[in-house]
């Protein structure tokens, strides 16, 4: 007699009654066991082993060969939603036909990032795809769309976004806390997640490693406030890497691990990763919080019922019902026609005075750092198909008319006793590129041993020195392969390219007793000469003394080329593994001195230079003198041939800046200041005059624009948008129409220009078309933090049109009926410290461990913050505050002096131990009132009484 099939295998009932009957048969250490990023087998039951996560920002990472798409940013540059939803469905295919030969690929793709590019030196900004929450969740809404397939039931893959919340520097990442006012919160940093949420596309979120107003993101109240309210379905949240050890580890948030475990799964984390594959310290963390009643096993069911749901949304349980099980698309030729359309999409052309297109008899030399390299990044998959911009241009306008110098410089190193390092002959065996056996993480590969390390002989080896900033350099030898160093401590020339969690492929020279120590980064040790062969010594004390002698400097070469050259292209950027990156932020805008050099070589030597941006980032150059600047991000295999058309006009460039270039470091705010709003941050509120502007990017073509209309829809409903784009030029192209708005006669500080919606439309020459957006009335709302909510001032907004934020070419006014403003009702109410209108010297911190904020000043200075029209009513008499710590706060009416001064009597026990300070204070009506606070004080609410 064939057994009954359990309800959770019947593909004919919903979801959550299955996940109910599968939740039912399994026991609590079977539950517990599924709470690990490695979740195993329950074979009595026939479920198979689970993973949370893999990586797919722009392809399918870190297993093996896979199509490589632009980064993030760059597909954040094309402004083209429909491009990227065909762009995460090609990734999910792929995906899914790896997983066919490889199950240890996941189909919990932990993608895309909606982090905004709010400071331009953040390490991961290739990762994100604008500074403007309205086109980020937009890009971000395509990909996750394309992920996760068109059918009603099924998905393809489960996207995670990435990283919960206010997360935009690397430097002292999991110790550093954000501070975010809640008119930031509200308006910038949720924004970009709740729009890509509501969409309906997405099956969870990591939290990131920082802190937001004092309180771990692992921690975060917004996972149940808001996260987990814009949408009816079960949302997955998996953590960071070790990101629930650091709890304990390095913030030292909890005195135990059971404690952090516990409060991270009650505030909602569902999968903890952490310790690789290891699941059992886990585990044992999560049974003993069970055991000391720190946890419930409700608190258990809750989270495995999230990723259950998951798993059945995937089809795990249904593999005869599951739409997307027989997908075998992998590097189709579609893919590869696809990541050069996504490729040429991207490219920004920031400045052209005519050189661009190049006819098609140009001689051309391409010369700089970048010019023969297709450069990957921590996240990319390995390549099958590569193309360069050298390799491009040979392909376009034949390899007789292309001319090429990289810019090395090219040296040798001299030891003291005279002999130089050489590297050795190896048997050409090819590198194993990180990825290509599948590698879940491949920051675990090792080095190559197999290879002879250096030695010295009479000659030695002429080598290639590249300096890519603040005196981080590589060398390579001249096979092509870097010089590295493996576990065993040896210097080799083994590496196709610098990479790697560590990178070992980096040295400094340091002047030293006439010479220089050759410094290894990523171990910290000086090289030296030792019997057996070239290594890292111990200490300083063994270490050897090198002299540089220079064959060529790489301007010499650039010259040389560029002379000879009707147009020299000068291709230069960065290494995505190589000063800026996870794990290390920039320092400058500014190019490396290298590049610099390279750069005023070529237009010393060729007026009729072109200057080709690379990079993972914005960078702030000198671009009077050039006649033309165009930037990609570093577009994946396709990249050299998407520029190469670009340049040859086969292309019309249409990218436009997902984010502001500033003209100088002195523009940008502090790295952790994230308050947009107060320190005048992006396009939104920066006041300065950029590089070039958000949403700028110049065509072949020309667009005018006219027959601008706009109207509110029955008085209350949306706003009609209307206007006419026609290409006015002789070429085919796309232009990227945009449309902001800017409050005319705000109460409170608004943004110069905010996009509402944009559009990119391919136009003929002399084809016009009308381009209409419904713009919902909540667009133009803002966060009334003397209220709480979100709230529609009434009065005029002016809308811009045009194809920048800053070249608008039609505008109107429309006059919005909104909600008139309210004084605070503080004498009801009183006042939560956090909802200030302006401060200076405070930061936000956690009022407890789990929910709430408090102010504090900043230390060494003296905290000030003001609430605007408080409104006391017929009068108060009385004035309360609950404070932590030791210190005072200072209460004034308007601009006039101190009224009350309360002060705890000592330190109070802890920074979570409040005390209630009462003092007397006489108020009536509606005044702005000010808060001084002085010491290490935690200011949490200001209540009124009388």
């Amino acid at each position: 007699m064939t057994a009954p099939t359990p309800p959770f295998r019947d593909p004919q009932l919903p979801f959550a009654k299955r996940v109910d009957d599968l939740m039912s048969r399994l026991t609590l250490d079977e539950k517990t066991a599924f709470l690990h990023q490695f979740a195993p087998a329950v074979e009595r039951l026939g479920i198979a082993a689970f993973r949370t996560g893999q990586e797919a920002l722009h392809g399918v990472a870190w297993m093996g060969p896979a199509t490589v798409f632009p980064q993030a940013v760059g597909l954040g540059a094309t402004w083209n939603e429909e491009l990227v939803r065909r762009v995460g469905e090609a990734v999910s295919k792929e995906a899914r036909a790896m997983r066919a030969r490889d199950e240890r690929v996941g189909l919990n793709v932990w993608s895309p990032t909606v982090n905004l590019l709010r400071h331009p030196l953040w390490g991961r900004n290739e990762e994100g795809y604008s500074e403007d929450p309205r086109l980020t969740s937009a890009i971000a809404t395509a990909y996750t769309r394309g992920l996760r397939g068109d059918h009603p039931t099924y998905w393809r893959t489960a996207p995670v976004l990435k990283h919960w919340l206010a997360h935009n520097n690397e430097t002292d990442r999991d110790t550093s806390s954000s501070s975010v006012r809640p008119r930031v919160l509200n308006e910038y940093d949720l924004r970009a997640f709740r729009e890509t949420v509501e969409a309906g596309a997405v099956a969870g979120v990591m939290p990131a490693y920082n802190l937001v107003n004092g309180r771990p993101n692992h921690l975060s109240p917004h996972l149940a406030r808001h996260l987990r309210t814009w949408t009816e379905d079960d949302l997955l949240v998996c953590s960071d890497a070790a990101a629930p050890s650091n709890l304990v580890d390095s913030e030292h948030y909890f005195d135990t691990h059971e404690e952090a475990t516990a409060a991270a799964l009650r505030a909602g984390v569902d999968s903890f990763t952490d310790h690789g594959t290891d699941s059992s310290r886990i585990v044992a963390r999560l049974r003993g919080a069970l055991e000391q009643r720190l946890l419930t096993e409700a608190d258990v069911d809750a989270a495995v019922r999230r990723q259950l749901s998951v798993r059945f949304r995937l089809g795990e349980f249904d593999p005869e019902h599951d739409p997307y099980a027989g997908v075998d698309d992998f590097d189709t030729p579609e893919h590869r026609a696809l990541a050069r359309e996504a490729a040429e999409q991207a490219v920004v052309l920031l400045k052209n005075d005519g050189v661009l297109p190049l006819a098609p008899d140009t001689r051309v030399a391409v010369v700089g750092l970048l010019a023969d390299e297709c450069k990957l990044d921590w996240y990319s998959g390995t390549l099958i198909h590569r193309s360069t911009p050298l390799e491009g241009l040979y392909e376009r306008f034949g390899a007789d008319r292309v001319s090429f110098a990289e810019g090395v410089d090219r040296v040798r190193l001299r030891t003291a006793d005279g002999t130089f390092l050489h590297v050795l002959p190896s048997d050409d065996s090819p590198a194993e590129a990180l990825g290509t056996e599948g590698a879940l993480d491949p920051a675990l590969l090792a080095g190559r041993t197999d290879l002879p390390p250096l030695t010295t002989d009479a000659v030695g080896t002429e080598l290639a020195v590249v300096d890519w900033g603040e005196g981080v350099l590589t060398l390579r030898a001249p096979d092509g392969r870097y010089l590295s160093v493996a576990g065993d401590g040896f210097v080799r020339a083994s590496a196709d390219q610098p990479g790697g969690w560590v990178v070992q492929e980096t040295f400094g020279l340091e002047p030293h007793a006439g010479g220089h120590l050759l410094r290894h980064t990523g171990t910290g040790r000086p090289v030296q000469v030792a019997a057996d062969g070239v290594k890292v010594a111990e200490d300083d004390a063994d270490a050897g003394v090198f002299d540089l002698v220079v064959a060529e400097r790489g301007e010499d070469a650039v010259t040389r080329a560029a002379a000879g050259a009707d147009v020299v292209v000068v291709v230069a950027g960065n290494d995505p593994h190589i000063n800026g990156r996870e794990t290390e932020d920039r320092t400058t805008l500014r190019l490396p001195a290298h590049q610099e050099r390279l750069l005023r070589a070529a237009r010393a030597a060729n007026p009729a230079t072109v200057l080709a941006l690379v990079s993972a980032y914005p960078y702030a150059v000198d671009v009077a003198t050039l006649p033309a600047v165009l930037w990609t991000a570093h577009g994946g295999q396709a990249a050299g041939t998407a520029l190469a058309r670009v340049l040859a006009g086969d292309v019309s460039p249409a990218g436009r800046l997902p984010q502001t270039w500033y003209a100088d470091d002195a523009d940008l705010p502090g790295l952790l200041d994230y308050d947009v709003i107060g320190g005048r941050q992006t396009y939104l509120y920066f006041e300065g005059t950029p590089l070039f502007p958000f949403g700028h990017g110049l065509s072949y073509a020309s667009f005018g624009y006219g027959d601008l209309a706009a109207r509110v829809r029955d008085g209350a409903g949306p706003v009609s948008v209307s206007f006419t784009v026609t290409n006015t030029g002789e070429t085919t192209a796309d232009e990227v129409a945009q449309l902001y708005v800017r409050a005319q006669d705000p109460s409170v500080p608004r943004p110069r220009r905010e996009l509402l919606a944009h559009r990119r439309l391919p136009l003929a020459p002399g084809a016009s078309d009308r381009v209409s957006f419904e713009v919902p009335l909540s667009a133009f709302a803002f966060w009334d933090v003397a209220h709480g909510r979100w709230r529609l001032e009434p009065g005029p907004y002016a809308l811009l049109v045009g194809a920048s934020s800053e070249d608008v070419r039609l505008s109107t006014t429309v006059t919005l009926a909104g909600e008139p403003g309210a004084p605070r009702p503080v004498g009801a109410r009183g006042l939560d410290a956090a909802d200030f209108d302006e401060q200076s010297g405070t930061e936000i911190v956690d009022r407890t461990k789990t929910v709430g904020d408090a102010v504090t000043a900043v230390t060494g200075r003296t905290g000030e913050l003001l609430y605007r029209a408080c409104d006391f009513g017929p009068g108060v008499t009385g004035v309360t505050v609950s404070v932590a710590g030791a210190g005072s706060v200072e209460v004034a009416l308007d601009g006039g002096p101190a009224v009350a001064v309360l002060s705890p009597d000592g330190p109070t026990a802890g920074p979570y131990d409040y005390v209630d300070l009462a003092s007397a204070f006489t108020a009536e009506g509606v005044h702005d009132l000010r808060v001084t606070l002085r010491g290490a004080l935690r200011l949490a609410h200001v209540g009124f009484s009388g």
